[in-house]
């Protein structure tokens, strides 16, 4: 089989690019190591920024999003119970949407079916084979047969742990990683959400997120040892330290129930250099990690899907490689700025096992210069919304 993008993952940032390059006219076919209901049955956040909005628009996935997605002005910041608001349409004139990425990755896998894109799950063995001649290639294991994939360029799309960042050799690739010394425990419930907007939550028994995935279906996290197991804390006991860690206000209006989710996630931040080598473009997780404060993870791999794509249109259509000769550069040079952002989120909002006193004090100040400094909220709402592409 022959192609001229290979695309390795079938979460949203493969679907995505390979809708994208399907409507300017180029060739993709997607492989998947999970089953289509396993990666449908994926948790995670669904805070999307403008530029991903604007891609899902033009890729043409985004009737469902417009008419279902919560558009979201600002954010509460809450400390020693009390909060104060980040207005992003007042410092920005800009907001994000709200919309699960469960959904957003159903909206792409309709749109591949409708348009008869070439989706291959099951796969496995998946190696990458001569990046650096003009004849690149995959190989893989379907139902017990080896298949090969020949195509022009591949595009790793596989997560942290896929095999296309691995294709690098060690000699190119540098990484950068910072593991945070806690995680988040997360509990999805059908229950309204606590309010219209999410809180972020400083607390001296560490950090906790109101969130939501739709009216009546609420996400909240609230930071937990990298020791602990989701049954070791029962739903009462999440709910009640939930409590203790937000406003009274908030905690006065929590509507409670049963959980339908529950799981623990660690938080690191993760870049490796560069992004692209030879053929080989790596995009999303595959190329950095960010911890989930500030709702960085999909919305970064968003911008490497943009860069890449007008890359290979410019390429096909225009017959000028100098998009994709500075994918990597341009990709980059975003996501550190994404990477600084969530680490300074990170740092304002939990609490570290290695805190003093004056660490404390200093995280408290930062807290009150944000609560009444206009330069520093604008700040906040202009990587909050996206930095441009």
């Amino acid at each position: 089989m022959r192609t001229q993008v290979a695309i390795i993952g079938g979460g949203p940032s493969g679907l995505l690019l390979s809708q994208l390059l399907h409507k300017a006219g180029i060739e993709s076919v997607v492989l998947e190591r999970q089953t289509r209901e396993y990666v449908l049955g994926r948790i995670r956040a669904g805070v999307l920024e403008t530029g991903f909005v604007n891609l899902m628009r033009e890729a043409g996935v985004s009737k469902r999003m417009d008419a279902e997605g919560f558009i979201h002005d600002g954010t509460l910041i809450a400390y020693d119970n009390e909060q104060f608001r980040i207005d992003f349409a007042e410092h920005t004139g800009d907001h994000v949407v709200v919309y699960g990425q469960t959904e957003v990755t159903r909206d792409l896998y309709d749109a591949r079916d409708a348009m008869g894109g070439t989706v291959i799950h099951g796969v496995s063995d998946v190696e990458l084979n001569d990046l650096t001649s003009d004849k690149p290639y995959v190989t893989y294991t379907l139902n017990g047969q080896s298949q090969r994939l020949d195509c022009d360029f591949v595009a790793g799309c596989d997560g942290f742990h896929g095999p296309s960042r691995q294709a690098i050799p060690l000699d190119v690739r540098r990484e950068y990683e910072k593991v945070y010394p806690f995680g988040w425990l997360g509990v999805l419930s059908e229950t309204p959400p606590v309010d219209d907007e999410l809180i972020y939550s400083n607390s001296d028994r560490g950090f906790a997120l109101c969130s939501m995935r739709n009216a009546n279906l609420s996400r909240y996290y609230v930071q937990c040892s990298l020791s602990d197991s989701p049954d070791d804390w029962s739903d009462q006991a999440f709910w009640d330290e939930l409590k203790r860690r937000i406003p009274e206000e908030a905690a006065d209006k929590l509507i409670t129930g049963p959980s339908i989710e529950k799981s623990i996630a660690p938080l690191r931040s993760f870049v490796t250099e560069p992004m692209r080598y030879g053929a080989l473009f790596l995009c999303g997780d595959a190329a950095h990690i960010v911890p989930p404060t500030g709702a960085k993870g999909l919305n970064t791999a968003a911008s490497d899907i943009h860069y890449l794509y007008n890359g290979l249109k410019q390429h096909y259509q225009d017959k000028d490689s100098n998009g994709l000769d500075i994918y990597s550069q341009k990709a980059l040079s975003r996501i550190w700025k994404a990477e600084r952002f969530s680490w300074w989120m990170t740092n304002l909002l939990h609490r570290f096992p290695d805190q003093s006193e004056f660490d404390v004090k200093m995280q408290r100040a930062d807290l009150e210069f944000l609560r009444d400094n206009d330069a520093a909220q604008k700040v906040l709402a202009e990587n909050y919304v996206g930095l441009p592409f």
